[in-house]
């Protein structure tokens, strides 16, 4: 008995130090954001945003590649700064948020690309599709203490998605040519966590 709780201890102890290095962390959505960017009558770009996003993020600092990515925008809350316009983007001509009211991403694979930043794979859902897409991913930042007692850190991602794939296939002619909706998306989010408090241990069995 005494061998095997040894032993337990021992693992135990070599475990700590990779446990430590993984940390989990909530999304904070007042500090977060989701942007867009698409070119409109072939002649300018209109850039919108998502109001509210959620979800967690799990950095493995000693291997990287076990890191983890869940976030859910709410698409409802789109804003280009025009009523008329957003409210056309919520309909069944685009996002059609009454059926569709939520965009998610969840990471399938965590890799360093050859300028060492991160590229993060994963399942993207829009407008009820499922495709996988590859964000280039700056951060995360060094961990820093806020005033009001709690640890943050950071991070940027971009890519580029074509909302054809996702079945937002409006669009209007110009007679001069081309079309009142670029294809391509341009897609920037700046998330900022909150680490989380480790799960409690569970209680020792009471002897009797």
């Amino acid at each position: 008995m005494k061998t095997l709780l040894k032993s337990v201890v021992a693992a135990a102890v070599l475990a700590a130090p990779s446990l430590a290095l993984a940390a989990a962390w909530e999304i904070d959505p007042a500090h977060s954001g989701a942007q867009f960017s698409v070119k409109h009558m072939m002649v300018s770009n209109v850039k919108g945003e998502f109001g509210k996003l959620a979800g967690t993020f799990n950095i493995d600092e000693k291997d990287i590649t076990k890191s983890t990515v869940d976030v859910t925008i709410d698409a409802t809350t789109i804003n280009t700064r025009n009523e008329q316009r957003d409210n056309h983007l919520r309909s069944p001509d685009f996002f059609d948020v009454k059926n569709h009211p939520n965009i998610t991403f969840k990471s399938t694979k965590v890799e360093k690309g050859a300028d060492g930043k991160l590229k993060v794979t994963g399942n993207l859902t829009l407008h009820g599709v499922t495709k996988p897409v590859v964000l280039d991913v700056e951060g995360p930042t060094p961990e820093v203490k806020s005033p009001f007692g709690d640890t943050r850190i950071g991070a940027s991602a971009t890519t580029t998605l074509n909302r054809k794939d996702f079945g937002l296939n409006w669009n209007k002619a110009i007679e001069t040519g081309g079309v009142v909706v670029g294809d391509e998306v341009r897609v920037s989010i700046d998330l900022e966590g909150v680490k989380k408090a480790p799960a409690a241990a569970p209680a020792a069995p009471v002897k009797k």
